[in-house]
């Protein structure tokens, strides 16, 4: 589970060996987070 401090919402991630970029990309966006602040965290 990805949970962002303040965000009302929790995602999922999907329990796959990989994850394609773009449901990656997906994901992040609908937690209001850049891709450089997903890699910082």
């Amino acid at each position: 589970m990805m949970t962002k401090e303040d965000y009302e919402y929790t995602r999922s991630i999907p329990l796959h060996a990989e994850l394609g970029p773009g449901i990656l990309r997906k994901l992040i966006r609908q937690a209001n987070l850049s891709i450089e602040a997903f890699n910082s965290l």
